[in-house]
């Protein structure tokens, strides 16, 4: 058996190899690192994947989030709603712009944020909703826009982790996760399902006039070259990122339907163990491409089953061991303990197992069948 890795990037390269090495090759032979031919084919090819009017580039996810918040223009002292459970960077860069953060508790089946849970957090300060797409399943978008079009709210959405993924309304049709709200960040991380071989994000956007000034956003704040319109920042996709992500989006609904097999051979070995939640996907197959596969470990030794599998060779970790409201960064005295029970509970039983696009099946059996020898 191959050894088992959390993400197997090495083994996905291997596939797709000599057209990674001939893009990045262009890159070098043209000489153009930055904003090159490779940034703008790779903007207009997500632009065609995603069915969105704008896609723009930038150096990282959580860079893409704090442009898109700037580009907003939401002022010192705007409340903005997002999940309590979820990687920091979501929360990070709202405090850095120096508006206040209204963390809120999740839905218990999905881990998405809790709809009823905006709804009581919302004052005449809120300016905006960060949904997370958390794990890769989509939230409901379908509601959140409901609630943001009644308190006339913006939606940043943070696809960070569910690049690919579908959103079906109740009226039948869908769309792609990211271009629902009035703005949507990405990341391209290297274990993303999109990721590149370094650092890299984007967003996305639908409204002309907001893209425009994203665009110099980016850029220092320039259209035109050192003319400084509005505040910016460097936050630009180097070319040899951008060739890599080109190498690899013709392969990103492969590389999912690879997660999703992968998630339901898992779920059916576990399906009959007690102490045992598997994910729950919500809509159909494509609202979750599993960034994550995440088990929620009830009346049982999680700690345990951890060091049990790496033990045992198998890497695991538990996103997220302590939920954002109880983090130094972010203590707040407007937060009450009862107002997290689902996070807290979260954070001690949730173990995510090795998820990626080379995972076989003799690895998940062992996988399954050490899980299952330590949870009798």
């Amino acid at each position: 058996m191959k050894k088992i890795q959390m993400v197997d990037l090495k083994g996905q390269y291997e596939k797709i190899k000599a057209t990674v090495d001939a893009s990045i090759q262009e890159v070098l032979d043209t000489t153009s690192y930055i904003n090159g031919p490779a940034v703008h084919a790779f903007q207009k090819n997500l632009e065609d994947y995603l069915d969105v009017r704008h896609v723009i580039p930038c150096a990282n996810g959580t860079d893409a989030l704090q442009i898109a918040m700037m580009g907003l223009g939401l002022q010192q002292g705007d409340e903005v709603i997002t999940a309590d459970f979820t990687f920091a960077a979501t929360v990070e860069v709202i405090a850095l712009l120096k508006l206040t953060p209204v963390l809120v508790d999740v839905e218990p089946d999905t881990f998405n944020i809790s709809i009823d849970a905006i709804k009581k957090a919302i004052t005449p300060k809120t300016k905006a909703i960060v949904p997370v797409h958390l794990f890769g399943q989509a939230a409901n978008m379908e509601e959140i826009m409901k609630i943001a079009a009644e308190h006339n709210l913006y939606v940043i959405e943070d696809n960070a982790q569910a690049i690919g993924a579908d959103y079906k309304y109740s009226d039948g049709s869908k769309k792609k996760v990211g271009t629902i709200g009035h703005v949507s960040s990405t990341s391209f991380f290297p274990s993303k399902n999109l990721g590149c071989y370094g650092d890299g994000g984007a967003i996305f956007t639908n409204d002309d006039n907001l893209a425009h000034i994203l665009r110099g956003i980016v850029n220092h704040g320039m259209y035109v070259r050192y003319h400084h319109d509005v505040v910016g920042v460097n936050s630009r996709l180097d070319s040899v990122q951008a060739a890599v992500l080109n190498a690899k989006l013709p392969n990103l609904d492969t590389y999912n339907h690879a997660r999703q097999s992968a998630a339901a051979k898992y779920s059916a070995a576990f399906a009959n163990n007690p102490k045992i939640v598997t994910p729950v996907i919500t809509g159909e197959k494509d609202s979750h491409v599993f960034h994550q596969y995440t088990l929620r470990i009830i009346d049982g030794d999680r700690d345990g089953l951890m060091q049990h599998l790496l033990d045992k060779g198998i890497p695991c970790a538990i996103y997220y061991p302590i939920p954002l409201h109880a983090q130094k960064a972010y203590l707040d005295t407007r937060y009450r303990e009862e107002d997290f029970t689902v996070t807290n509970q979260l954070c001690k039983e949730v173990l995510s197992l090795p998820m990626h696009t080379e995972l076989d099946d003799e690895q998940i059996d062992f996988i399954t069948s050490s899980v299952l020898e330590f949870l009798k």
